[in-house]
């Protein structure tokens, strides 16, 4: 090493010690903070420049009150025209159903010049948290003398629903729920506004809104412009409404401020949003069964759906965009999942967990109070894991089948519709028909969405096999149909075959139009679908005591578990994610994955010309990238020190799936970039969190205000934000 290099070495270490010195950082060992949490935080110490209550004031106007939840992810608004800025993978399916094979928006991506071109943005609506309330002390009195685990749950899941049907009516305007913050200990009411009208604003080229597909997916250094722009509509009262071309842009109460100067290395940020489900607080028996279960079984189904879908859509433009979203959800699934059983196996977490429960069983033990509390705990657990294991493989078959094979979610609506329409006094079943049809016809279009024959009976045909395959003990009652004999492979392929020529279930004109035309065709009509499908929901019936019976323990175990830890250990918990309302901060940072190969914070247009080089297709980009990289065209959007615009930016902020979105902010809660990924070392996230490991990334604002003014000429919506180019 030259003594030039060694010096730059040098000095990076030193400031990145200044840097953490500086902005007081302290190591934390969880940070996804619920909105009762965040005052006990000390941000100002951490580097932010505004005060906390500017963050989350629930008796005003806050930061907060600028997210929404919007197709299970996070957006926020930043503009006082309901103008909402997420990721393009949040808008992909939205954009997936406006498009045909003539106006391709999914490649080549949209720009509403005016409001009058926004597109409606289909199977999406928007979220936003009005208030919270603890509800623990009204379900938990519920149960309190209940010792039956199954009856005990349903009472608790009754006193929810009764608790969120009081609040609906005592506020018609708002949609009440109650979320188990931690499992059988803490339940918080949420009430929420949802905006049912949503319309597609702005989404880049998919070769830069996904650049690098599932090749950089979970991947850094990352390149991908994953960001887009949707617009809330209400009624013109104000009112939620469906989208109707009278609506008007809703007027958020706050929205975020866009900087287009962007960050530094080690500059405080923070995250408000919506992350989905994490689960740290289990013990060691759940780790093990998402390792040895439930990770590799759907990692490895979803490749082989991936696979067939791909080779389904390469036959007309048509059905690849049918079935694009459904690929892009497994495939991120897929990765994810992989990248979960890595991490959990190169960190030896069931290991480390088995440690952390045997030094509880020992406090518990060695404390007489807590002994007779406790005493049988571990035991409990343990021996309940028993039981979810020896149904496990059978249960995720059974779990994964309606989503596997599209004709038969079909089949399960149409069944239970059937069913409801059967059980109605024969002189009600006209209006009952008439009343429900309309929610049947939506369900359906759902299935439909993504269907294709060719890739439904291959899928199918797999699950079958599999099924086939389960040990003796958790066999699936629906094949006896089959008749199976050693010869099981060529036998379940003549089921498919016969059953799919028969069905005119795979026609979905037929469906809405013939079998749905009235209650006397629908009650007439047979199908081996159907009836395989009945068998199916038959067997779940069967099981569901016992299920039931399973989770109640369960229930009631976890939330001791908790209790027992918070005892051990001398500290309350952080809970798991649960898609309601979190903040988490921290700094732009770097990292080490490995020995030697130490990772910068940001990405540069450098670098999308570099992967472009490579020859594989996810790499390509628009011919403009060059020649304005080429002419330095960067406007006022580089960034000095690189010399180059920055794409995309790494942070130590603790974030999992439904933090899509989430709007970055800087220490003056200012909208500095979009959260969209995690370096593969951080999908370990869902069930443990460190430092050392795990780095989000994001979009830069600065990549993203470039793209829409100089590739896509979207000027108009750098003025309503307010940005000067």
């Amino acid at each position: 090493m030259n003594k030039k290099m060694r010096i730059t070495l040098l000095l990076t270490g030193a400031l990145l010690t200044v840097g953490i010195v500086q902005s007081g950082y302290k190591p934390w060992e969880e940070g996804m903070f619920p909105l009762s949490e965040i005052h006990k935080l000390d941000l100002k110490k951490a580097g932010l420049k505004i005060s906390q209550n500017e963050i989350y004031n629930p008796n005003g106007t806050s930061l907060v009150d600028a997210l929404v939840n919007v197709g299970g992810c996070t957006g926020s608004f930043i503009s006082d025209a309901g103008l909402i800025i997420t990721n393009h993978h949040c808008a992909f399916s939205a954009v997936q159903q406006a498009s045909t094979p003539e106006h391709d928006y999914l490649s080549n991506g949209f720009v509403a010049q005016t409001a009058e071109q926004e597109i409606e943005a289909k199977g999406l609506t928007c979220r936003i948290t009005d208030s919270y309330e603890d509800v623990s002390d009204r379900i938990l009195g519920a149960v309190s003398q209940v010792t039956d685990p199954a009856s005990r749950l349903k009472l608790i899941n009754d006193a929810m629903k009764n608790i969120e049907v009081e609040a609906e009516k005592k506020d018609p305007g708002i949609k009440a729920e109650v979320s188990e913050m931690f499992i059988g200990k803490t339940y918080v009411l949420f009430r929420y506004k949802t905006i049912k009208d949503v319309r597609l604003v702005y989404v880049p080229n998919r070769q830069i809104g996904e650049y690098g597909g599932e090749t950089d997916n979970w991947v850094w250094p990352r390149h991908t412009g994953d960001f887009s722009f949707m617009r809330a509509y209400v009624a013109p009262d104000g009112s939620p409404a469906k989208y109707a071309k009278n609506n008007v842009p809703y007027k958020p109460k706050k929205f975020l401020k866009v900087n287009p100067n962007g960050t530094n290395e080690e500059d405080f940020v923070f995250i408000l949003g919506y992350p989905g489900k994490t689960f740290r607080h289990r013990p060691a028996q759940f780790i093990a069964y998402q390792q040895q279960f439930v990770l590799p079984y759907v990692s490895d189904l979803y490749d082989f759906q991936n696979t067939t879908m791909e080779n389904a859509g390469k036959k007309d433009k048509a059905t690849e965009i049918k079935l694009a979203t459904r690929i892009k959800r497994n495939a991120n699934v897929m990765k994810n999942y992989r990248g979960k059983l890595q991490g959990l196996k190169g960190i030896d977490l069931v290991g480390k967990k088995k440690a952390e429960d045997a030094e509880l069983a020992r406090f518990i033990n060695n404390n007489v109070e807590v002994k007779a509390r406790y005493g049988s705990l571990m035991t409990d657990i343990d021996n309940l894991y028993k039981l979810i294991n020896g149904d496990a493989k059978r249960d995720l078959w059974l779990t994964q089948l309606y989503n596997s094979t599209s004709l038969l979610g079909v089949s399960k609506n149409i069944n239970i519709f059937k069913a409801d329409l059967e059980a109605q006094p024969a002189n009600q079943q006209e209006a009952f028909f008439k009343q429900n049809l309309p929610r049947l016809k939506e369900f359906l279009s759902g299935n439909y969405a993504s269907y294709d024959i060719e890739a439904d009976k291959n899928i199918f045909k797999k699950m079958l096999t599999d099924a086939a395959a389960l040990p003796s003990d958790q066999q699936v009652n629906a094949l006896s149909i089959l008749n199976l004999t050693s010869d099981s492979e060529k036998e379940i392929s003549r089921f498919i075959d016969k059953t799919f020529n028969i069905s005119k279930l795979k026609d979905s004109a037929y469906v809405f139009h013939t079998l749905l035309a009235s209650p006397g065709s629908l009650t007439a009509y047979s199908d081996p679908l159907l009836v395989f499908e009945k068998a199916i929901a038959r067997q779940i019936a069967e099981l569901k005591s016992e299920k039931d019976r399973r989770e109640g323990i369960l229930n009631k175990l976890m939330g001791d578990y908790v209790n027992v830890k918070e005892k051990f250990l001398k500290k309350d918990f952080i809970p798991d994610a649960n898609s309601t309302l979190r903040l988490t901060y921290g700094y732009v940072r770097g990292y080490w994955p490995a020995d030697a190969s130490y990772m910068r914070p940001y990405t540069t247009i450098k670098g999308i010309l570099e992967k472009g080089t490579t020859g594989n297709p996810e790499f390509d980009y628009p011919a403009q990238i060059r020649a304005l990289w080429e002419a330095k065209d960067f406007g006022p959007f580089a960034k000095k020190d690189l010399k180059d615009v920055p794409v995309a930016f790494l942070y130590n902020m603790d974030t999992t799936g439904g933090n899509s979105g989430s709007p970055i902010m800087n220490d003056r809660g200012e909208l500095i970039g979009v959260n969209f990924d995690r370096a593969y070392g951080a999908t370990i996230n869902d069930y443990a969190w460190n430092e050392s490991y795990s780095r989000s990334i994001g979009v830069d604002i600065r990549y993203v205000l470039w793209v829409a003014a100089k590739i896509d000429h979207a000027n108009f919506l750098l003025k309503e934000i307010g940005v000067k180019i």
